[in-house]
């Protein structure tokens, strides 16, 4: 089974994530976290920026600016799983859900 997790966000951080890393820096450090634990599951991690989104990836993109929503905005398998600053325990139970 393939999971894939992708990483929303723009070069601009929102005001509320000033002092957190960027939503690439997010999406590197999610990948080594990830690929590290899950070694024997096929992970795919895409970083969308949301002022130009990849096909696909408009419609998320264009919530996350009209909606003000926090970002990085992070999702498994499509299931946004973490807004602003990832918590690595909602993560790792998502994981373990799909992985168990």
């Amino acid at each position: 089974m393939s999971i894939t997790i992708n990483v929303y966000g723009a070069e601009k951080k929102c005001a509320s994530c000033v002092n957190q890393p960027s939503a690439l820096e997010t999406k590197e450090w999610l990948e080594a976290l990830l690929n590290r634990k899950y070694q024997n599951q096929k992970l795919s991690f895409d970083y969308i920026d949301i002022e130009d989104p990849k096909k696909g990836h408009e419609a998320l993109s264009n919530d996350i600016i009209e909606n003000d929503r926090l970002y990085p905005l992070v999702t498994i398998n499509g299931d946004v799983v973490a807004e602003g600053p990832p918590q690595i325990k909602t993560i790792y139970a998502k994981m373990d859900d799909l992985t168990g």
